[in-house]
């Protein structure tokens, strides 16, 4: 399903979100979790077509694949900030 800005505007939010709530220390404010769901999503779908897992179309799928690739990325950069200390 091919999805058009203001969609993944509203993907990105809720999947920045979720992942907020998922990972530890919480979001980091409305904009960055979009961007954080937006980048999410990518590395979501790279990971779920790595894996070689049939996500299917539409928004929950989206939505999952993003929050899945955005608590990847939370994680990342939690384990970053947490060795440049």
């Amino acid at each position: 399903m091919e999805h058009g800005i203001v969609a993944w505007l509203i993907i990105g939010a809720v999947a920045g979100w979720l992942a907020g709530l998922l990972v530890k220390g919480g979001g980091f404010g409305l904009l960055a979790d979009v961007v954080v769901g937006i980048v999410g999503a990518f590395i979501g779908g790279w990971l779920v077509g790595a894996l070689g897992i049939a996500t299917g179309g539409g928004w929950i799928a989206s939505i999952v694949t993003a929050v899945i690739g955005a608590v990847v990325l939370l994680v990342v950069i939690r384990l970053v900030k947490g060795l440049c200390r």
